[in-house]
């Protein structure tokens, strides 16, 4: 989770190849108007994101009734829709990726073929609210390279063999 072009797409890519699971990207989940509406430079509100949401949590519940885990991109900016996703009929935990504006801007700069302007990055950190001790989640930083993000996730989540 975290703002547009924290690198929430390559990380998470990284720990389903990893870890052998199902990879979602939550921009698919969006109806077109959310797409038609951020491609005009306009922030969605949370009417927007309300039905993407639970289409979301649908998702994740149907994969778990079938046992299986995955691995799911998700900018989940906000405590309320963080709850929303909790309501999944599975265990549901965030890995926040933290990152400056600036590393965030200067990565969107050379980003091709995203509906999402950076323009729109200021609001997307407005937004953000940070992991708080009652939802299941860790925080990591996103300012060292892709693969040392990854095992610090999986680390940090039991996920990781250890080396002996």
């Amino acid at each position: 989770m975290g703002p547009s072009g924290v690198g929430k797409s390559t990380t998470a890519e990284l720990i389903a190849a990893r870890l052998g699971w199902p990879f979602a990207e939550a921009d698919e989940f969006h109806p077109r108007a959310n797409i038609d509406k951020m491609t005009s430079g306009i922030a969605l509100d949370d009417a927007d994101r309300a039905p993407w949401l639970a289409a979301i949590r649908d998702w994740i519940s149907r994969e778990a009734a079938r046992g299986v885990s995955t691995v799911l991109t998700c900018s989940a900016l906000k405590h309320s829709y963080r709850d929303l996703l909790r309501e999944a009929d599975a265990r549901v935990c965030f890995v926040a990726l933290e990152a400056d504006v600036e590393l965030v801007a200067a990565r969107m700069s050379h980003r091709k073929g995203h509906f999402m302007p950076p323009s729109l990055l200021a609001s997307q950190f407005a937004d953000l609210q940070p992991l708080t001790a009652d939802e299941d989640g860790i925080t990591v930083s996103v300012a060292v390279p892709p693969e040392e993000v990854v095992h610090e996730i999986l680390t940090k989540l039991g996920l990781e063999p250890s080396i002996a």
